[in-house]
């Protein structure tokens, strides 16, 4: 592929090694920025600190005009800190947690909560993986349960689902996508909806990793560094990990909590949730050609909506907050507290954003997806593309970005070897680039999924990756079959059949932390 190199990997595979090896997230993302602004640079150091500085700057200002996308979103986690710090400074996540724990009065119902509630937030991922943790944490903190295990169930509900719902940020875009690649062939008669449709029981990660996040909560299945912190946080009531410090979204405060009732926790988030729909469908409205309700998702602003809704239940927030006649004082501490407690979040996505933007630069996603033998039997290529999709998102940490390089390459590859493949072939794609997300330490879901559950970044990635690992072998045999046979019942039939043994053998030979018992808290 003339331009691009094998060095375009170095960067993403040096932080990515270094993530893994030193635990610490911000050295290792600022070691791959600085080796990727080298090698555009032809490894001059004062053009690539210029470069860097560039690639920093253009986050928020481009042509003179400010970006609003980053800056909303980072405006956004400032909004949701303080919107939850005054939550908590007036007794509203006591009251919820007490109030809740007399009626979900065990661990298991706690998680499950936890699962149904991002279900059915399944609109955006962004706002899923924020709200979703925000919400349930008053509940499984009580429950004694890790604030990794309630990442990991934040995460697994939220970009796997927001996937299959044609009515979300995500759906939206895919269909999109898919309405420009399948109207370029004659042979397809499907639109972008239909296509969208016809896809989803092929998408096997996102059906596997649900299904397994169900088993996991109801045979609790705390495999591998899991374990440890659901030992930790039920045997020794440490949520997290002791050695590590600045959580990202924890509320630190010496504040006297008022005394609280349920409705300070529930109508603030209430009115966040409802007003971020109303206006992501006001947005949709007004930016669709022709408004429906494919058209309104596509084109809704979400980053803007997200904003407009965060300031509507801080707002909310603050006058249940002044109705408790509060000092000036400790009002003030409270709020700084919310901000605070999301800087480290701010600081990873910065960063993340960064070395998204030369991981693009080099063409990494390109020079991966140019290593696919187009020799490979067309039965294998799912299987393929499932994992080179998987490895783009990876490294990349974009899912989205995946979609954009590598749909249409598998589309015009099913139209050289069998256009009969296609629906397989965009399905892999898709899956893989699900997987990818969800297991990437630079990418914007895990690191907002870990932000909202209070977990630190890379605890959260060290003890999802078993889990994602299980649902990806599945799915990768469910590939193999569904190329080999054509039949996506066949596919989809043999990746839950193996999850499901793989799940029973797991509950059959791991020993529970604590012997069938249910653990529940004393109400304070």
């Amino acid at each position: 592929m003339e331009g691009v190199t094998a060095l375009s990997l170095l960067p993403p595979a040096l932080a990515l090694a270094m993530i893994i090896v030193t635990r610490r997230v911000l050295p290792s993302l600022g070691a791959g920025i600085l080796t990727g602004a080298l090698i555009l640079n032809d490894w001059g150091v004062l053009s690539a600190l210029s470069d860097i500085w560039d690639s920093f700057a253009v986050l928020f200002v481009t042509d003179g005009a400010l970006n609003d996308w980053e800056l909303f979103i980072i405006l956004f986690l400032l909004l949701l800190g303080i919107t939850a710090s005054l939550i908590s400074f007036s007794g509203g996540s006591r009251a919820f947690g007490n109030w809740a724990l007399h009626r979900i009065k065990t661990r298991t119902g706690a998680q499950i909560a936890t699962f149904v509630f991002g279900i059915l937030i399944f609109i955006d991922d962004y706002f899923n993986s924020l709200t979703v943790g925000q919400v349930s944490r008053p509940v499984t903190d009580r429950h004694r349960i890790s604030r990794a295990k309630l990442a990991y169930i934040v995460d697994s509900a939220a970009a796997p689902i927001c996937v299959l719902a044609p009515l979300s940020s995500w759906g939206a875009y895919i269909i999109t996508l898919l309405d420009d690649i399948t109207s370029e062939y004659s042979d397809v008669s499907m639109s972008g909806f239909q296509t969208f449709l016809a896809v989803l029981p092929m998408n096997f990660y996102a059906l596997s990793a649900i299904t397994l996040l169900f088993f996991v909560i109801l045979w609790n299945i705390d495999i591998g560094p899991m374990r440890r912190h659901e030992e930790r946080a039920l045997l020794h009531h440490q949520l997290l990990d002791p050695n590590r410090s600045h959580i990202p979204g924890e509320q630190v405060s010496n504040l006297d909590e008022h005394n609280g009732r349920v409705r300070d926790l529930v109508i603030p988030i209430a009115a966040l949730i409802v007003s971020t729909v109303i206006f992501m469908v006001y947005t949709g409205v007004r930016a669709a050609e022709t408004v429906t309700p494919i058209t309104i998702f596509a084109e809704t602003d979400v980053a803007l909506s997200l904003v407009l809704g965060g300031c509507t239940g801080l707002i909310v927030s603050v006058l249940f907050t002044f109705g408790k006649r509060p000092a000036a004082g400790a009002f003030l501490q409270a709020v700084w507290n919310g901000a605070r407690s999301m800087l480290p979040a701010i600081y990873i996505l910065i960063l993340a954003w960064m070395i998204v933007s030369f991981i693009e630069e080099l063409q990494t996603g390109e020079y991966i997806a140019w290593l696919i033998d187009g020799n490979v039997s067309a039965s294998l290529l799912p299987a393929i593309l499932f994992i080179t999709a998987g490895l783009i998102a990876f490294s990349t940490g974009t899912s989205w970005g995946t979609f954009t390089i590598l749909l249409p390459i598998a589309a015009d590859t099913a139209s050289v070897i069998d256009i009969t493949m296609l629906l397989p072939f965009l399905a892999a794609v898709i899956a893989g680039a699900i997987l990818g997300d969800h297991i990437s330490p630079i990418s914007d879901t895990t690191i907002l999924s870990s932000t909202g559950a209070g977990s630190h970044h890379i605890d959260h990635v060290i003890t999802q990756l078993p889990y994602a690992i299980i649902a990806a072998a599945v799915s990768f045999v469910g590939f193999i079959v569904l190329g080999v046979t054509g039949s996506t019942t066949a596919g989809l039939a043999v990746s839950l059949v193996l999850l499901l043994l793989t799940a029973l053998y797991l509950k059959n030979t791991i020993e529970t932390l604590h012997d069938g018992k249910e653990v529940v808290s004393k109400p304070e």
